[in-house]
């Protein structure tokens, strides 16, 4: 019988599955942070229970810290109780721990591929709705609760309903200027923010083929903002180039092992999918969002939608706009911005800040524009610094901060102040994600060099 990509890694980890029920999964890694991991690890004291598996959980701070003076206590009581808190139970359970000041520190989502720790045909769960990043390598990779955080600590496995299955095929060639983080906005602006939800999603096609590694997991980091459960792309030779001989992959005879199993994973010809969708590559334009969700993105030259026939209703799409102090018909060209934001799992890794240094190379940055350039991880950091790209930043009068979440969901000092525009690389736009009464924008990385340069909504294929 023919199987999906999906069905092919669900199918292969359930330990169990429950009449008119959901399925009991066996979960390969699991990655753990200070913010939805504390009252989960207080559950196993409170019933005397150990993890099971320590050496398949890993553990990094990365939501609340802060981005510059890491080597000082942090000052925030909270955030200082919770990277404790994940410290203690990582030391206590035998976990893997990266802290502060740990040269393997960074945003779970940046570390876990970085090191290995993610791999084609693995089940991947954290207690963050982006954890579908790693379903860049083939991986079956979803957010869970807390409550659930709890459960594959002390069982290693968890209960799920298999969601349904979407295919989403995009062929041709991307223009000039047009990133993944543009695919994947321009993918959500078509389907809404609810548009996938129930199902997880495959991406196929001859643009996400040629994507680089940091390109699909960017897309699949998305994933979640169309309200999949996930998405995923089989793997292929730059997937297993990739990961070769990192610390957590398998060497020798054993990655010769993988490599027969990875290599079956693919959707067999005739697989079925529950729905499928395909757009044109050549149409995709550099995206900008203008409203208070992701799927309120347009392409850059072109003017905000009329209420009209809008997602959610007129009401609600006029309470957005008015949010965004913006009106109907308006074009985003040319709109003021006060802060850019270069970050986050979406948009954390080396080739989104050379992406960043190559249009703002030679130039100087607005003297109205905050800029807060946060590497995913420590490796990314050391890579800026290598390959010359820190230099580029400073001579044109941007700063290089710590790794961490940083202004993504402002859970530490990066908050933009109310009112004011930011162009985020990130992945939300909510009302307030970025500090209370802010106003984000969420672009690719060369959209955001453009918006610091000019210090306004800039194409950036004007600039190169």
């Amino acid at each position: 019988m023919s199987k999906t990509l999906f069905d092919k890694v669900w199918d292969s980890h359930v330990v169990h599955r429950i009449t008119n029920g959901p399925d009991v999964l066996f979960i390969d890694r699991h990655m753990v942070h200070e913010v939805t991991s504390p009252v989960a690890f207080l559950g196993l004291k409170n019933r005397n229970v150990k993890v099971l598996f320590p050496e398949k959980t890993f553990a990094t701070a990365d939501h609340n810290t802060p981005t510059i003076n890491q080597h000082l206590p942090v000052k925030d009581l909270l955030s200082a109780n919770q990277l404790k808190a994940l410290e203690e139970n990582s030391k206590l359970h035998g976990i893997s721990y990266w802290g502060l000041g740990h040269e393997k520190n960074g945003i779970v989502h940046v570390v876990g591929p970085e090191y290995g720790i993610t791999q084609p045909g693995a089940t991947i769960v954290c207690g963050d709705s982006h954890t579908s990043t790693h379903g860049a390598f083939g991986a079956v990779a979803f957010g869970i609760g807390t409550s659930e955080v709890e459960m594959v600590l002390s069982t290693q496995c968890i209960m799920q309903t298999k969601p349904k299955k979407m295919k989403i095929s995009i062929d041709g060639k991307l223009s000039k200027g047009v990133t993944p983080k543009d695919v994947a906005l321009f993918i959500i602006s078509e389907l809404s923010t609810s548009g996938a939800t129930g199902y997880f999603v495959e991406y196929s096609g001859e643009v996400f083929r040629d994507m680089s590694m940091e390109g699909r997991m960017t897309v699949c980091n998305l994933s979640i903002e169309m309200g999949a459960r996930g998405g995923m792309i089989a793997p292929d030779d730059k997937t297993f180039e990739y990961i070769k001989n990192r610390e957590f992959t398998p060497k020798e005879e054993k990655w010769e092992k993988a490599m027969k199993y990875w290599s079956t994973l693919y959707s067999d010809k005739n697989a079925i999918f529950d729905k499928e969708l395909f757009f044109d590559g050549n149409s995709i334009q550099p995206m900008i969002t203008y409203g208070t969700n992701p799927g309120m993105g347009i392409s850059i030259s072109k003017s905000i939608p009329t209420a009209k026939n809008q997602d959610g209703g007129v009401k609600t799409y006029l309470k957005s706009l008015n949010y965004m102090n913006y009106s109907e018909g308006e074009s985003m060209l040319g709109k003021k911005i006060d802060f850019v934001f270069l970050g986050s799992c979406t948009n954390g890794r080396i080739e989104d800040f050379r992406d960043f240094a190559k249009i703002v190379k030679g130039r100087k940055k607005a003297s109205n524009v905050t800029a807060w350039l946060v590497p995913g991880s420590h490796k990314v950091e050391k890579a800026i610094k290598d390959e010359g790209l820190l230099k580029v930043l400073e001579q044109a009068g941007f700063e290089l901060r710590e790794p961490g979440c940083s202004a993504c969901l402002a859970m530490n000092d990066d908050k933009v102040p109310e009112g004011k525009y930011a162009v985020s690389t990130s992945n939300r736009n909510f009302e307030g994600r970025q500090g209370p009464g802010s106003r984000t924008l969420l672009a690719s990385p060369l959209v955001a060099a453009a918006a610091a340069i000019t210090g306004e909504i800039t194409d950036p294929r004007t600039l190169y």
